[in-house]
Formats: structure tokens, C-alpha cells, sequence
């Protein structure tokens, strides 16, 4: 298994830099091809002056018409003399701007794409709702914060739940666990069910034995909410990718209380790869 085909999201308006940077490293590392894309809604403006309203429109189309050409110069400039095979898409519409995402996702390994803003720094129909995204792509997300300047694969943290999002997840990231210096595969625990986590990870560290990846396991107890204890554990062994199920428990109690999916894609500290 190897990632044969990325697609990388670029946010109109915005600068792309580092997102674009990453992606070439990675495109590189595995030989793939690399998809751009660029998806974003035309205002829609209800006014007695029809004239003005039109007016209105047309300017806002024109601007992203204009950002879709620079995001897309942009794209092939950081592209140019490190990936042979590059496509471009972008579309200028009122539909969906996650559902065209993931319909042409189809044609791609994984989803590298910036985290989605806590406020919005630019109108919505420039955003996408990652949430969403994750929820319907059928295809693995890596969420690439704006400070992540490469992908550092010398300690990668799996945060292990027994679901099935995370049993995908992992399934998906094979290609750079096995590029890893070191992979830890870490389930918070109860201390109660401390014994129960410690079976999980002999399994999933031999399973992963199996597909050439040495892991080490780690089972921090806490009664509490779990992620806080998974973010500081990543953030003691320096790890520049965590590797994780997206929702694994109702989506809707998940957003309005926290999780581990809702930090990662609000305001991940590292570079974070998903898959539900």
C-alpha cells in the first residue's frame, strides 16, 4: 500500500505556503500525483435594487475568479520541478462547497488540507466545513496547521480507541508509519479498564509488526476527558503526526462538548491525519 494520488485544498484569499510545501515533500517521499483544488459559493444578495444586488454579485464573482487563478499559479509554482503529474480543479458554485470536495476526492489517496478557523477570517461561502468533509469524503484527512513548515516523521502518535474510525485510520496511514522513526500507539484509560487497553495495544502492535511498523504502546490513565491527556503526550514526545479516528462517538455530542476531531480541526498543534 502507498499514496499513488493527493489532493490538496487552497483556501481563497489566504496564504496556501507551508500547506503547499508539505504536500510536495510528501508527493516526493512516494512518487504520487498531486490534485489542486479550489471550491468556493458566489454571494447571494436579496435587495429592492436589482441593479445594485447584480452589481454586488458580479464583483464577488470577478474577486473569486480572480482567487481561484492565483491560488491555482500559486499551486503550480510550488508544484513545479518536484511532481511530474498535477491537475488542477476548482469550481465557482452555489452547491455544497465539502460535497464537490468529496465527490472529486474519489480520484486521491488522501486530503491535505488547512484547518478549519475558529472565526471566520473570510466569508463563508470561501470555507468549507470540515466536519462535514471528514463525515462523507470515504477518504483519509491530514490537517496541516499554518506553522507546519514539513511533515516530521520522527515520532508519530497513533491515539488509539477501539472503534472503527480508528481501526481505519491506521489502515490508511500505513504508508507513513512505515516512514517513521518512531510510532507510539497510546489508549487513555480508566484505571479500571487498565488491563483491557494493555490487550488492545498487544494486538494492534502486532498487527502492525506484521505490516513492517515497530510500535511502542503507552496507556495513561485518567478518569477524566482523555484528549487533554493524548494532546500532552504528543506534545512530550515532540510528535509531528498524530494519527486518529474522526468522530468516534456521536458527531453532534462531540461538537458541542469537545473531542479530539474537534481540536484537531479547529486548532491542531501538529499535523494530524484522520479518517472516519
Amino acid at each position: 500500500m502507498t499514496y499513488t494520488s493527493l489532493m490538496v485544498h487552497l483556501d481563497l484569499g489566504q496564504s496556501n505556503e507551508n500547506l503547499l510545501r508539505v504536500t510536495a515533500d510528501l508527493a516526493e517521499q512516494f512518487g504520487a500525483s498531486v490534485i489542486g483544488i479550489a471550491a468556493c459559493q458566489p454571494m447571494m444578495i436579496y435587495g429592492s435594487d436589482g441593479y445594485i444586488a447584480g452589481e454586488a454579485i458580479e464583483q464577488d464573482r470577478s474577486t473569486m475568479e480572480m482567487q481561484t487563478r492565483a491560488v491555482e499559479t500559486a499551486f503550480r509554482a510550488a508544484m513545479k520541478g518536484r511532481v511530474a503529474n498535477l491537475q488542477w480543479r476548482s469550481t465557482i458554485g452555489y452547491d455544497s462547497l465539502s460535497d464537490f470536495i468529496a465527490a472529486q476526492a474519489r480520484a486521491a489517496d488522501l486530503l491535505l488540507i488547512a484547518p478549519e478557523p475558529r472565526e471566520s477570517v473570510f466569508d463563508s461561502g470561501r470555507r468549507v466545513a470540515l466536519g462535514d468533509l471528514v463525515m462523507q469524503i470515504g477518504r483519509p484527512v491530514m490537517v496541516i496547521p499554518p506553522s507546519a513548515i514539513k511533515l516530521d516523521l520522527d515520532q508519530v502518535v497513533v491515539g488509539w480507541k477501539d472503534t472503527t474510525e480508528t481501526r481505519r485510520a491506521v489502515q490508511d496511514a500505513l504508508p507513513l508509519l512505515r516512514q517513521a522513526g518512531r510510532v507510539t500507539v497510546v489508549e487513555v484509560t480508566r484505571p479500571e479498564d487498565l488491563a483491557l487497553a494493555q490487550e488492545h495495544l498487544r494486538d494492534v502492535a502486532s498487527w502492525l509488526s506484521g505490516h513492517g511498523v515497530n510500535a511502542d504502546v503507552a496507556t495513561p490513565q485518567s478518569a477524566e476527558d482523555g484528549r487533554h491527556i493524548l494532546n500532552s503526550f504528543a506534545g512530550e514526545k515532540h510528535a509531528g503526526l498524530m494519527v486518529t479516528g474522526a468522530y468516534g462517538h456521536n458527531r453532534v455530542r462531540e461538537w458541542v462538548l469537545g473531542g479530539v476531531t474537534r481540536d484537531i480541526l479547529l486548532h491542531p498543534t501538529r499535523c494530524s491525519f484522520l479518517s472516519h
